[in-house]
């Protein structure tokens, strides 16, 4: 007997949430480790550090679409089956990104990493989720919870020291003994559940929205270029704007749409995940610039800038016993404005930082900002559902968790068009500035923020109040 043959809800199955936990916890990391190696890698590739963002963006483009597809599946092959799969399919991935011979070849392999990344997660999530009571489900949600805190802490530090020591290329092959380790367990732990519905895929829905963000992706990427071709810009964006309101239409319309949008009508959530989107894609943006300019620009080894970067993600995990009190004290309007503002002035304050800076002041001010970036990340995670009704939850959770992570995938690729802009820029006006140009991509980067505070300026004041228990 190799696993459970029922999924009726029980006392919380700890090993079953640790072993889901560290399939979150390996493909969390797997999307932000890559970015103190993207120098060495566009050294051996022998292109710009900037180039190899679309290994970066590719992965977590391609976790974005294929969010809907984790339920959808696991309901019609079993939970047990899909999550066995995608580990197995991660970790094949990550073994063939080690060999990669170009940035093509690994952007490819990347993409088949974000498909399995994304089957883990919901699939994983909703393999302890089935078996777990009500009362024990604050414990469950826990353990879910904190990898994807604790990967983005451990990933630049961890990711500049192989790729200092042992080269780029063990930032992969690490996963695999991992993913052998997580596929044993899971012989064991993972309950074969039922096959519970046999509901068609919207494929038409999913075919729209892959070739739009697709398409958007390699226009951004085609508009930062050394050699932008204006017809190619022109094209590739009239075919993304074409297929995502084609894909709106038709998931308006359609029975069992690929992404329910009724909850947008919502005002609370249609604010989390519009304003909120820009609000997460800048602020995905940051650590992909951070990692260019203390390396690039300011010439530092990978570990060096590895562990500096790592100050962000303790500013977020250190305010967290605050936040909440935070929320509650000044309500979800102010404190989300006042997080824009304040994510907008720091980032922009690295616009005057340099070479000569001292470590410990831009130690503090990534602190500061990674607590702020927490505050303003739990706060719309938080408000997004007060006001959805029940009936809704499902469809909306869909949605916004394919929201958010588009938002973070288009961050980076965000990151690289204003740093290709910015350099260019620079490198005009000032040639023997090396890191102006790197400096300037913060500043264009912090005017997006004026997104988020506009739309949350028009939301009511008591906005969430319920959920703040104010």
């Amino acid at each position: 007997m190799t696993g459970a043959a029922t999924t009726a809800p029980s006392g919380l199955n700890r090993p079953l949430a640790i072993l889901v936990a560290g399939a979150f916890f390996m493909e969390n990391l797997d999307g932000t480790i890559l970015q103190t190696a993207v120098p060495a890698i566009g050294r051996e590739f022998g292109l710009r550090a900037v180039d190899v963002n679309s290994a970066i963006t590719a992965y977590l483009l391609a976790v974005a679409i294929s969010v809907p597809l984790g339920g959808w599946l696991a309901d019609r092959l079993g939970v047990r089956t899909v999550f066995q799969g995608a580990v197995a399919l991660f970790t094949v991935a990550s073994l063939a990104c080690a060999f990669s011979t170009g940035l093509v070849m690994l952007c490819a392999l990347r993409v088949l990493q974000g498909v399995a990344g994304a089957l883990m997660v919901p699939v994983g999530r909703l393999a302890v989720l089935r078996v777990t009571r009500t009362t024990d489900l604050l414990a469950a949600v826990a353990y879910l919870t904190w990898p994807g805190l604790l990967a983005p802490v451990v990933a630049p530090a961890l990711g500049g020291v192989l790729t200092d020591t042992v080269g780029w290329r063990w930032i992969f092959l690490v996963n695999v003994p991992v993913g052998l380790v997580l596929l044993l367990a899971g012989l064991r732990l993972v309950p074969r559940g039922g096959v519970r519905d046999r509901r068609g895929l919207d494929l038409v829905g999913f075919a729209l929205l892959g070739v739009g963000l697709t398409a958007l992706l390699l226009a951004l990427e085609a508009l930062g270029g050394a050699t932008a071709e204006v017809p190619a810009v022109v094209a590739l964006a009239l075919v993304a704007v074409a297929a995502l309101a084609g894909a709106v239409i038709r998931m308006r319309r359609a029975t069992h749409p690929l992404l329910s949008l009724q909850a947008l009508a919502i005002p609370t959530f249609r604010a989390s995940n519009l304003g909120g989107g820009v609000y997460r894609l800048v602020i995905s943006a940051l650590p992909f610039l951070y990692t260019l300019l203390f390396q690039v620009g300011f010439g530092w080894s990978a570990s060096l800038a590895g562990v500096l970067v790592v100050a962000v993600f303790v500013g977020n995990i250190g305010i967290k016993p605050f936040t909440s009190p935070i929320i509650r004290r000044f309500g979800f309007k102010a404190t989300i404005i006042g997080c824009s503002v304040a994510g907008a002035l720091l980032a922009a304050a690295f616009a005057l930082a340099d070479r000569s800076t001292p470590l410990p002041v831009l130690a503090v001010a990534l602190v500061v900002a990674g607590a702020f970036r927490s505050i303003g990340f739990t706060a719309y995670n938080s408000i997004q559902f007060g006001d959805v009704p029940p009936q809704l939850t499902s469809g909306a959770n869909t949605f916004a968790a394919t929201t958010q992570q588009i938002a973070i995938g288009f961050g980076v690729a965000f990151a690289a068009l204003a740093v290709r802009c910015t350099t260019g820029l620079a490198a005009a006006l000032d040639p023997g500035a090396a890191s102006l140009g790197y400096r300037w991509a913060f500043l264009v980067v912090a005017l997006l923020l004026v997104v988020p505070v506009v739309e949350t300026a028009m939301l009511p004041r008591h906005a969430g109040a319920a959920v703040a228990g104010r």
